[in-house]
């Protein structure tokens, strides 16, 4: 009799229904993995918000969350998990929870990554707290926000320091927009960053050992931001693009995440790379949208027939020694960096182990792209966003971008 073991995904979910339906379709489609002698088979569920016992055993082996950044009961409910259970977290939020986009930028600044300028600001109207009047008046200096501004130059950003979804985000222009942004952001915390003149704005999405690195138009309704340009950037800069966000998720052991960069020529500058829930919405990646959903399915998969473990142990000595090393110029840092991140998702062995066991699973993903069931999660995920006299325009849309990726598979 073969062993056996059923594996069990656990998803973390808010508002989204789309890409859960085709995750789980999908993983229908792996099949048993046989390695050694032992089989193992894949299942999901959806979990639930309840009470829970420190001491209750967690039947998922692996948690895909997309909430837990948001909502404090099922991030308690991850660390107990992890901590207690051994289960596998993509995204760990023991470091999401402790280094947001403010903590990010000071780590890759520390690796000298080109970071844009960056000036954290005290709040406008700090959150209540009967101490803050006599802190405020004994130890607050006043500070001049034009000075400021002006030494970053205009355009810039004012953004929150620990951001998400695009809250609170400002193009400032000039002293009227720096003055009427900080009055509005009342208790949030905010940064002032200075923008880079910029040929494309990139945006790559990873997924542990694959990362995918888009064109990304963000003045473009959200249907439209995503250009299908497989060349947008130089070999240089597209190689550097891949490596900084590689890097990033590695550092913080992250593996489910985006990072946006400003790219000028060969030069690559990050801006945000701290986003415990990217965007994976089929109405705004379309066209990469199976990409996204097969990566996730064969990291996930790899993850626990391999019995790979998680760590909050980041030992991020080993990344600031390359750092520190003087006799290394920025390339050879970033190569170095990749390579420690190399290891941290142990690329080259996940790639070999999908081509043992996973061989004809792209194929399948295709397939089911070009079938009955994506289609209809498509046509409700468009009902279910858009009124109805827009529906058949974006259902077009969509339908054809996902068609144009079939075809690309196929050719």
């Amino acid at each position: 009799m073969t062993d056996r073991t059923r594996h069990l995904i656990g998803l973390l979910l808010g508002a989204e229904e789309d890409w859960p339906q085709a995750f789980e379709s999908l993983l229908q489609r792996v099949g048993p993995v046989t390695i050694d002698g032992h089989e193992h088979e894949f299942g999901s569920r959806r979990l639930t918000i309840e009470p829970f016992d420190l001491n209750d055993p967690v039947r998922v082996g692996l948690v895909i969350d997309r909430l837990a950044y948001w909502y404090y009961h099922p991030r308690e409910w991850l660390k107990k998990a992890a901590l207690m259970n051994g289960t596998y977290l993509l995204n760990s939020p023991f470091t999401f929870q402790a280094m947001e986009k403010h903590s990010a930028y000071c780590a890759m600044l520390r690796l000298g990554l080109k970071i844009p300028r960056t000036v954290l600001v005290p709040y406008k109207n700090p959150l209540d707290n009967v101490r803050w009047a006599y802190t405020s008046a004994t130890y607050n200096r006043p500070f001049d926000l034009d000075a400021i501004a002006d030494d970053l130059g205009y355009p810039l950003y004012m953004k929150p320091f620990d951001g998400g979804g695009w809250r609170g985000v400002s193009r400032i222009n000039n002293q009227d927009d720096l003055h009427r942004a900080y009055d509005e952001s009342g208790e949030m915390l905010m940064h002032l960053q200075a923008t880079v003149e910029y040929d494309k704005f990139a945006r790559a999405l990873s997924i542990g050992a694959e990362t995918m690195v888009m064109d990304f138009r963000p003045d473009e309704p959200m249907h439209n931001r995503y250009a299908v340009s497989h060349d947008f950037l130089s070999p240089a800069a597209g190689h550097e693009a891949v490596a900084i966000s590689r890097i990033v998720n590695a550092f913080f052991g992250w593996e489910f995440n985006s990072c946006e960069m400003l790219v000028k020529g060969n030069s690559v500058h990050p801006i945000d790379y701290a986003n415990a829930c990217p965007d994976v919405a089929v109405t705004s990646l379309h066209y990469y949208f199976p990409w996204a959903l097969s990566a996730l399915v064969k990291w996930s998969v790899f993850c626990l027939a391999t019995g790979r473990r998680s760590s909050v142990d980041l030992h991020t000595e080993r990344y600031f020694e390359i750092a520190d090393d003087s006799s290394l110029d920025y390339d050879a840092k970033l190569n170095a960096y990749l390579a420690l991140a190399d290891e941290h998702f142990e690329t080259t062995k996940y790639h070999e182990w999908c081509a043992a066991h996973l061989g004809d699973f792209d194929l399948r993903v295709r397939d089911w792209v070009a079938g009955p069931d994506f289609a209809r999660i498509l046509q409700e995920t468009v009902a279910a966003t858009y009124p109805p006299h827009e529906q058949d325009k974006f259902m077009a849309h969509f339908k054809g971008l996902t068609d144009h990726w079939v075809a690309d598979q196929a050719g």
